[in-house]
């Protein structure tokens, strides 16, 4: 079982609901712990402890990323979870027992793995250059963005004080600001000349709002957006009672299901890594779902993406997250798109769908349509819902994006207070972790399940959400640094102050250059922790490698063709 770890009551520092650090161990030994911690909480997630003994955490022993969460900690000890999971698919398909192989996890990669999104290079250039250089979306032949993050809605999705001075709000303009300034009685038409002009003037606004009327208000117009709670705030709701009653890692066989027999993993494939054989289907956007996806395919799985090519998504994210897959453009209002659709679920063992919860499902592919599926086809299906709150509870359906999870969890309100800001002033973290981490922990539960599917046949649900993913790093059994160890990294790598009218890249390219001073070598594109395609969609492209290490080469994670872009395939395309 896992080590006691010691904190102390951060109220006083981090606010209401936080932990610190008593003694604050070396990140691979933390990482150990957490694992364990992780491991032994986990509903499926063996309890062999000569199998936890097979795992290795490696990296330099400080901190690598702006205040007191333990991000990487966290994506280390899930890593190692599915890399774990991948050596009993092996155990299953080859016969090599998990206790004579081996998971090895850098924790140094781990941290560089959640902003990696922005760490590739195109043909010698990496994405922070592009970006500044305005190079970037000329990349794209295909606009996925329609406008997004232009003018003023470059700034509609931030952070607001509002009515109340010791309440922040953060607000999202989603992929529609336009829609969610007139709501509010804000004129989307101004011009400014700069980012800053935009924010003081929906700052002007918001602040004439109390924090429970901008909840309404969004509530009552199906739009985005949080109270920046602290963590004890946010426990304190339903919402965050009802998510608090479900494991991280939440898998459950639908067993009133019509029963179907088990799916032995495929034998005598040329590729030997542990999902080869595996078909996925991707309905997603953004990040989170993408690399639930990106990460199933660096271990073998088959996995199509489908995009809708009306609808907006983020250019850079697919130069990183369609690695390995393919991907294709159906639209399913249109019934021919929606014929073509069904075909590939037909046989897809893997359904992964990130849109509004119960939104698929009004469209004929809910989780009980596929369940109808498999019982037609007598062979279970695993359904992967990414969301924003959680199976369930009053918030289930509300939309959310990454700042959402960060708002809700308390994250904001804790990196605020960590930069010595005033009470309820809060900032975004330093990377998109609730995104990351929320693929991870899908892709790992979507491995569990294909596990039992394996052993015992029948169909599996699994959730996975934004705010559960930051709330894990808030827990006591995790901890957060304190004041002083955030002030040395903060020091050693010369990472500049987060505000709160930032978007998610301008505060990850800080990060990254951060880590270009206090990882020389690192991000390179030589490094040994990058992977290059010579001769890719994009021209020379390099990326991250995947996180795990599997005792066994050719089982190892990695991804055997390099990312194309959204929409990219001709419809027709079938299973490998």
């Amino acid at each position: 079982m896992h080590t006691t770890h010691a904190t102390i009551s951060g109220t006083d520092v981090y606010g209401p609901g936080t932990f610190i650090d008593k003694k604050v161990l070396p990140v691979p030994e933390d990482a150990r712990r957490v694992f364990e911690f992780l491991a032994s909480s986990t509903p499926g997630f063996t309890q062999d402890k000569a199998a936890w003994d097979t795992v290795k955490f490696e990296g330099r022993p400080e901190p690598m990323i702006p205040g007191p969460i333990k991000s990487p900690v966290v994506a280390a000890a899930l890593h190692a979870m599915a890399g774990l999971v991948a050596n009993e698919l092996l155990e299953l398909r080859d016969g090599t027992k998990v206790v004579d192989n081996k998971v090895t996890v850098d924790t140094d990669h781990a941290g560089i793995w959640l902003g990696s999104v922005f760490t590739t290079y195109i043909n010698g250039s990496d994405t922070s250059a592009l970006a500044r250089s305005g190079k970037l979306n000329s990349l794209f032949s295909t606009d996925m963005e329609k406008g997004f993050g232009k003018g003023i809605a470059g700034r509609t999705t931030a952070i607001y004080k509002t009515k109340d001075p010791k309440v922040w709000y953060q607000l999202h303009g989603s992929l529609d600001a336009k829609k969610t300034l007139e709501t509010m009685g804000i004129d989307p038409n101004v011009s400014f000349d700069t980012a800053q002009g935009y924010y003081d003037y929906i700052q002007s606004h918001v602040i004439q709002w109390s924090p429970d009327e901008l909840e309404m208000h969004n509530v009552r117009h199906g739009l985005c957006g949080s109270i920046c709670y602290s963590p004890a705030g946010w426990r304190k709701t339903g919402f965050g009672k009802r998510l608090a009653e479900h494991p991280l890692v939440n898998v459950t066989e639908q067993t009133y299901a019509k029963p179907t027999p088990q799916v032995p993993l495929s034998k005598g494939l040329s590729d030997r890594r542990p999902l080869a054989g595996i078909k996925v289907l991707e309905m997603v956007r953004i990040i989170a779902g993408p690399q639930l996806g990106v990460t199933l395919a660096s271990y073998g799985a088959d996995v199509i993406r489908v995009n809708c090519s009306r609808l907006a998504d983020l250019n850079v994210l697919q130069l990183t997250l369609n690695a390995g897959k393919r991907t294709i453009d159906l639209d399913i209002t249109k019934p021919e798109d929606m014929t073509r659709l069904q075909e590939l679920v037909a046989d897809t063992d893997i359904f992964v769908q990130g849109f509004r919860w119960g939104s698929l499902g009004r469209r004929g592919l809910g989780l009980h349509d596929l369940l109808k599926v498999a019982a037609d086809r007598n062979k279970g299906i695993i359904y992967v819902d990414e969301n924003c709150y959680g199976p369930d509870g009053p918030f289930a359906e509300r939309p959310g994006w990454q700042q959402i999870g960060d708002a809700a969890s308390g994250s904001s309100y804790v990196m605020g207070r960590s930069q010595g800001l005033e009470e309820g002033k809060s900032v975004l973290p330093p990377l998109p972790v609730s995104d990351m981490l929320t693929g991870i922990i899908g892709a790992l539960g979507a491995m569990i399940a294909v596990r039992d599917r394996a052993v015992k046949g029948g169909s599996y649900h699994i959730t996975t959400s934004l705010v559960a993913a930051d709330t894990i790093s808030l827990e006591k059994e995790v901890g957060l640094y304190p004041p002083e160890v955030v002030q040395d990294t903060t020091e050693n790598f010369g990472f500049p102050a987060i505000t709160p009218d930032q978007f998610v890249s301008e505060v990850l390219i800080g990060v990254i250059d951060g880590w270009k001073r206090g990882l020389p070598g690192y991000l390179d594109e030589n490094s040994n922790l990058m992977q290059t395609f010579e001769d890719g969609y994009w021209g020379h492209q390099t990326i991250l490698k995947p996180v795990a290490r599997l005792g066994i080469d050719e089982t190892t994670p990695r991804w055997t063709s390099a990312p194309v872009p959204n929409c990219h395939h001709e419809r027709g395309i079938d299973w490998a």
